[in-house]
């Protein structure tokens, strides 16, 4: 009897448990902050803004020692053995008016490359914004917004946010609930895009053919 009395106890419990995990499921979303939210409700806009950019020029000499298949070896200028492995045989270079390619190349021939770098300075620029109904909020932390798909969504608010409502701006502590706000936060990053250009001429003895490199 009392073994019973236990087993009925502990799946009441269980039973209760169970209720209390769905309820707080469905009043604790999973966080977001404005600055970066997977929401569908969130609209994201990026654009990307370029500087000016620089070049750079760099000269490399040598002189062919083998071809081997579609490796290339060259010794430099400054006598070391370089070891160049499979160019492609769709590379072609213009050599008074003619076409060559990696099996023209002939041992003793003279290759100056010159590698052009071009650095552009860019800033990414993405505006996100969320428009919602405050259910609840906890200032200066968080924002729990209804949105208009009628779920509720927990956002992390950043420092300095600032919310319009009825197109004034307010910050977290001038929330109550109820009221019908939009967040927009920008985020400015800047990167350096580096691209390089690679340009091989070439000289050989008389009746020798010459090939351009890249």
């Amino acid at each position: 009897m009392t073994q019973r009395k236990n087993r009925q106890q502990f799946a009441n419990l269980i039973c209760i448990a169970s209720m209390a995990l769905a309820v707080l499921c469905v009043l604790m979303p999973l966080p977001n902050t404005f600055a970066a939210s997977t929401s569908a409700q969130v609209q994201s806009t990026t654009t990307t803004s370029s500087g000016v950019p620089t070049k750079e020029v760099t000269i490399e000499s040598g002189v062919v020692v083998a071809v081997a298949g579609n490796d290339l070896f060259v010794k430099m200028a400054d006598g070391t053995l370089r070891h160049f492995p499979n160019i492609p045989d769709s590379v072609r270079a213009t050599v008074d008016g003619q076409q060559l390619g990696i099996h023209d190349l002939k041992p003793g021939m003279k290759l100056v490359r010159a590698t052009v770098t071009t650095t552009t300075p860019q800033v990414v620029t993405t505006v996100q914004s969320v428009t919602g109904k405050v259910w609840h909020v906890t200032p200066p932390l968080s924002v729990i917004l209804t949105l208009e798909n009628g779920q509720n969504q927990e956002f992390r608010i950043p420092d300095g946010q600032k919310f319009v409502v009825d197109g004034k701006e307010v910050d977290a502590w001038s929330l109550r609930e109820g009221m019908v706000v939009t967040a927009t936060k920008i985020v400015e990053e800047p990167i350096t895009v580096v691209t390089k250009q690679k340009v091989v001429a070439g000289t050989m003895p008389p009746d020798v053919p010459v090939l351009i490199v890249k």
